[in-house]
């Protein structure tokens, strides 16, 4: 089958065009894909059969594939075709069952997936020839890999398990300061009245307590069990996590190499014509990280799609030192793109929509 993108067109692919790009040859899976792979703004990404521990992480950089720094980089290989436990602080790369052969007006940009996030899993994709992670160029004809490194718990995976999401867009989406004042003045983004539009919309860190009975979030424990990433709702929270109780002057004393769970102050929405991405936010400011699992899709916190405005929920870790969070700082903010066209079905209207109208949640794996 052909494939034709609108004339002109700028934008994020929707479902139903990512499926079309699967059968005009554009995406090849090595399997037809699953329910639910197709999100409303991307396409969840399946790990291969075999996963290569390997002594660093890496870039190929120009003229060099994956494939030849595995072979250079290897420890050994694991079978994942019944599952196999990932350990801690350990660097695999996975080989992903699917692979792409982009047209030149079409880039690609992966993220892990908000569960992949919230069990501290640092995760990124590499494309052959690449010098920057999650980036796929436009033309590119090629394998994908997972770089895979669990930061807290052990983690049991298999081949088709999903970590990770690729976008595709057309030209420039983002919304300039004018279209995302505008849109914002319609649709009212954030369910603030003084929003912070300047470069995104800004979101802050609730550390009250008051939506949450008295705590503020969760801080991993060490030494715990293996999670299964595909197993639901199969894990007490107590044996994972420590809940974090708000104090009295609203804040939050980060440590080092520990790992938290925490919620925006603000509800965002995101609109059905519109998808949007939590971008780093300035390391000047703070010696911490907020949000490994970036991607927002259409109808995210949209009243039409079954929510009422949904906090963004945090994975925060101090740096190098302490670092003390103050309730209502600043930690991130969230840029809006066009969709090239509103997607078939949005966030929440769908399986696989774990989040919508969340307040401060754990990922899927945990029972509450």
């Amino acid at each position: 089958m052909s494939f034709t993108l609108p004339p002109d067109g700028n934008g994020i692919l929707p479902d139903r065009m990512i499926a079309a790009m699967a059968d005009a040859g554009l995406i090849l899976p090595e399997y037809p894909f699953v329910e639910s792979q197709i999100q409303p703004a991307s396409l969840d990404l399946r790990l291969g059969d075999v996963a290569y521990r390997v002594r660093a992480s890496f870039l190929p950089g120009p003229g060099a594939t994956v494939a030849e720094r595995i072979d250079e980089l290897k420890l050994h290989e694991i079978n994942l075709s019944d599952g196999a436990v990932l350990e801690t602080n350990c660097v695999y790369i996975v080989p992903l069952l699917e692979s792409l052969a982009l047209p030149p007006e079409i880039v690609a940009a992966a993220n892990p997936k908000s569960s992949t996030g919230r069990l501290d899993v640092f995760t990124r994709v590499i494309a052959d020839g690449t010098r920057r992670f999650d980036m796929i160029g436009a033309g590119y004809h090629g394998p994908l890999y997972a770089e895979i490194s669990p930061k807290t718990f052990p983690v049991l995976l298999r081949e088709g398990s999903r970590l990770s999401q690729v976008r595709f867009r057309t030209g420039d989406a983002i919304l300039n300061a004018d279209e995302l004042d505008a849109l914002h003045g319609a649709e009212r983004l954030v369910d603030i009245d003084d929003a912070d539009l300047a470069n995104g919309v800004a979101l802050s860190v609730d550390l009250s307590g008051q939506n949450t009975g008295g705590f503020v979030g969760y801080r991993a424990k060490r030494h715990t069990g293996v999670v299964d990433v595909d197993r639901r709702g199969g894990y007490a929270v107590d044996e994972f996590w420590e809940p974090i109780p708000a104090r009295s002057d609203g804040s939050l004393i980060l440590d080092p190499g520990e790992f938290y769970i925490l919620a925006s102050k603000e509800a965002v929405q995101v609109p059905p014509d519109y998808a949007a991405e939590m971008v780093p936010f300035d390391p000047l400011v703070g010696e911490f990280r907020v949000h490994y699992a970036g991607f927002f899709d259409p109808g995210f916190g949209y009243a039409g799609a079954g929510g009422q405005g949904a906090r963004a929920v945090l994975e925060v870790r101090s740096r190098e030192v302490p670092f003390i969070l103050e309730h209502g700082q600043i930690v991130g903010r969230l840029v809006y793109e066009k969709m090239l066209a509103r997607p078939d079905a949005m966030y929440g209207q769908r399986i696989g929509s774990n989040y919508q109208a969340q307040g401060l949640k754990l990922s899927k794996h945990f029972r509450v």
